[in-house]
């Protein structure tokens, strides 16, 4: 190791738990290049692993910190005290950082900003935000993977498993890592978005010093903070979805809602194992909207599932006229290797599940044609994704990409890609919208 190599200190108390993230600590630092100090005075800082399970361990760990500032004086604080945070920073308010336990990585961001890693050649041409096969102006940040429903027309548990939340700090540092390269636009995807957190045992992590609670509500409200576009990708219509919705009223994330409806019917619903009920959904859309009027709905139906009848099609085709959902994608039922829906009974034949993918789609192509024709005249924030030799091709809040639809700009001057710029509506027809520079 090179005598030029930082080095840190480190004290670590408590359980053996606590001892297991001390080297995971201690791993990283080595696998960095960093240099392990076995005394305080050849030290460049310290950090201190707590315990705080008990009095005397509290008292402990706040000597052991004390002694380490004295001694040295560049201190990070973590481990169980850390998540009583406050009593730390009552007691040695000139710590340079406090986290929680098992927030390895957390650490290792404290270290690097007061103690910056020893150069690698190989590594360090990684970016932070990772290598990304989207655009560098949007990403996808995938928050979690596997699924707790068991759908009768979906597999995905069976190769995915069930629910497993991304720890918070994580999901957050990914994030913010995306936002400091540039990435303008996150998109937030899962298996199921709105159960976020509830797999997690100990619901509150650990962010920048902070206790943030593992939910989607408090996801939403971090991820809030970045100052990017943050986007919502299948929600389930949780009764928690509720708490989101004046976020995006206040700005903090985009009025935007992916929600897989899949079907109104209940008996269809039952059968498909959905936790829906179509009443009471068009009741919530109702009073989303009243809180946010500029709310974006976007949603998947299949048509032609097992003991679908006309008059099962038809409460669907009633619920996308009193929903009014702004954009819509439709699918004919074709069973899946594996999935149980295979078993039910009275398959729809082929000729009729089209028939009906085309009346669903001539509704729903009404209703966006009228959305958006609503849009003329108004003046919207739009992302540039692409330039072509007509213009400017972009998309506004209310457009995933890939998926919905795009509003052309006539005039590209001085415009690139990931730029956000001020545009009129000037046109529309039934997906896309056109536009002039404000």
């Amino acid at each position: 190791m090179s005598h030029t190599a930082p080095k840190v200190g480190f004290v670590s108390l408590g359980c053996p738990k606590a001892l297991v993230d001390s080297e995971q600590i201690l791993t990283k630092l080595r696998a960095e290049g960093y240099e392990i100090a076995p005394s305080y005075d050849g030290a460049d800082l310290v950090v201190v692993n707590t315990c705080g399970f008990i009095d005397s361990a509290v008292a402990e760990s706040l000597d052991a910190i004390g002694e380490a500032l004295n001694e040295n004086g560049k201190v990070i604080v973590t481990g169980c005290l850390g998540a009583k945070g406050d009593v730390v920073k009552e007691v040695h308010p000139s710590v340079l950082a406090v986290t929680g336990p098992h927030a390895s990585d957390e650490v290792m961001n404290h270290i690097h900003a007061h103690l910056p890693k020893p150069h690698d050649p190989f590594v360090d041409l990684v970016p932070a935000a990772g290598i990304k096969l989207t655009p560098k102006h949007y990403a996808y940040l995938k928050i979690s993977e596997g699924c707790n429903h068991r759908c009768t027309f979906c597999i995905i548990p069976s190769m995915r498993g069930d629910l497993d939340s991304r720890p918070i700090h994580d999901v957050l540092r990914e994030a913010e890592n995306l936002a400091k390269s540039g990435v303008k636009e996150v998109l937030v995807i899962s298996q199921d978005t709105s159960a976020y957190g509830v797999d997690v045992k100990y619901k509150t992590g650990f962010h920048n010093g902070r206790p943030v609670r593992t939910r989607m509500t408090e996801l939403c409200e971090e991820l809030g903070r970045l100052g990017i576009w943050v986007r919502l990708h299948y929600v389930y219509p949780y009764p928690h979805v509720d708490e989101v919705i004046p976020l995006m009223a206040e700005g903090k994330i985009l009025p935007y809602l992916d929600i897989p409806f899949q079907h109104a019917s209940k008996k269809i619903l039952k059968a498909m194992k959905r936790p829906a009920n179509a009443d009471n959904v068009l009741e919530r859309i109702k009073k989303w909207r009243a809180i946010c009027p500029d709310l974006v709905i976007r949603s998947t139906f299949i048509v032609g599932f097992p003991g679908e009848t006309e008059e099962d099609f038809q409460e669907l085709l009633d619920f996308l006229e009193e929903a009014q959902l702004d954009r819509v994608g439709c699918f004919t039922y074709s069973p899946v290797e594996g999935a149980a829906a295979n078993e039910l009974a009275d398959p729809v034949p082929d000729a009729i599940k089209e028939e009906r993918k085309a009346r669903f789609m001539e509704l729903q192509a009404k209703i966006s044609a009228a959305k958006l024709a609503a849009k003329v005249g108004r003046t919207l924030t739009v992302l540039v994704d692409e330039i072509d030799d007509k213009g400017a091709v972009c998309r506004s809040y209310a457009d995933a990409p890939e998926i919905d639809g795009l509003v052309y700009l006539g005039d590209d001057e001085g415009l690139k890609v990931g730029d956000l710029v001020e545009v009129r509506i000037t046109d529309s027809d039934e997906y896309d919208l056109w536009a002039e520079r404000v």
